[in-house]
């Protein structure tokens, strides 16, 4: 079957900036022998839907992407600025600059083979076939998936949470502390989201933390060889077929300023989590009762993948083997590349694992 393209590249984040990027100098052509679509309005990936208070100083580390510095497309006292103007705006020129053509608005609904027949959409085709919201079909060779876990928020079933008569958010839904002022807050998860929403919202009204497991503040920094040895064991678990576990349960929680003053003002004091919702709170196994009027469920994502749903990528466990020299390729296709999924979910992961998919894919179909 003619195909469109030889390779589609989903998503325009950090991930799929950086595999157009080393497709384009491996001399493959934008809309030509690839095309980069992505779901959202404009430049930035999901940088672009942070809240506002999330500025440059709070931040993780943005890491650069290939060929072109972060820090040279800042204003002077860029600390200050918000992480949703800074990052869109290097994400927009890197695009422009590398002339990477990304097409956008457009969803991809789902990812299937194709038969010969161009009708069928099981087994092991001859092309990959990718139905966008535009009704067009856009039909490959190779597929490299950079859709990340914005679009797919995880908030975890609790008894009880269907009768809570407050307000329920999470992460993804958070703008800022002021909107919660006078109500007490209940927020859910220990992750890095978690304890910096926590600490802006203890400062404007009262608020009760619950984690499953007891959090683990480093008062060291982050060294290189830390963020190596967690991305190993990332790694290590989706060679597996294992679902990505949290990047926190390996690196822990570093303290910085912001998170020593809100520990001295006794604002991560953190509980155990919860038995039941009940309409005005939250009960406990032993019995004993919060009342809360917002619950926040800093919750984390998961990788948003239900559009490759129909190519049976995932094992009995939910997990995707992966595999290559970076765990980019997917064990049983090796079509198809997942890059911002498990130890390449982060800036500067993302980045090298689009190198990898990008040399590994365009070696696969020069030979098949």
């Amino acid at each position: 079957m003619p195909t469109d393209f030889d390779i589609l590249v989903i998503g325009a984040g950090q991930a799929g900036l950086s595999a157009g990027y080393h497709l384009k100098r491996l001399g493959l052509r934008p809309e030509v022998d690839f095309l980069v679509v992505d779901h959202a309005p404009g430049p930035g990936g999901a940088w672009q839907f942070r809240w506002p208070s999330l500025t440059l100083s709070t931040v993780n580390k943005v890491h650069d992407l290939p060929g072109m510095s972060f820090a040279e497309t800042l204003p002077d006292g860029s600390d200050d600025v918000a992480a949703a103007t800074a990052v869109p705006h290097y994400y927009a020129r890197y695009e422009q600059h590398y002339d990477l053509r990304v097409h956008r608005p457009v969803s991809v609904r789902v990812v299937c083979d194709r038969t010969a027949d161009g009708q069928r959409c099981d087994g092991r085709g001859q092309v990959l076939a990718a139905e966008t919201d535009t009704e067009d079909t856009i039909r490959v060779r190779g597929l490299i998936n950079a859709t990340g876990t914005w679009e797919h928020p995880f908030v975890p079933r609790y008894p009880g949470a269907e009768t809570f008569a407050g307000r329920q958010l999470h992460t993804r839904d958070y703008r800022e502390a002021a909107d919660f002022a006078g109500e007490h807050v209940l927020v859910v998860g220990g992750g890095i989201s978690a304890v910096q929403l926590l600490d802006e919202i203890s400062q404007v009204t009262t608020a009760t933390w619950v984690t499953r497991r007891e959090p683990v503040f480093l008062d060291t920094e982050f060294t290189p060889r830390a963020g190596r040895d967690a991305v190993a064991v990332v790694e290590d678990r989706v060679r597996r077929g294992l679902p990505p576990g949290s990047v926190v349960s390996v690196t822990g929680l570093r303290l910085d300023d912001r998170l020593r003053a809100a520990r001295e003002r006794g604002a991560l004091r953190r509980l155990p989590m919860f038995d039941r919702i009940e309409p005005d709170g939250v009960r406990w196994a032993d019995g004993g009762f919060q009342r809360i009027d917002v619950i926040l469920w800093a919750t984390g994502f998961r990788s948003a993948l239900d559009h490759l749903a129909p190519l049976r990528l995932r094992g009995p466990g939910g997990g995707i083997t992966m595999a290559g020299s970076l765990a980019t390729r997917v064990a049983v296709d090796p079509r198809v590349h997942l890059i911002g999924y498990g130890p390449s979910a982060s800036t500067v992961g993302a980045n090298r694992a689009g190198r990898a998919a990008a040399v590994e894919l365009t070696r696969y179909l020069a030979t098949n």
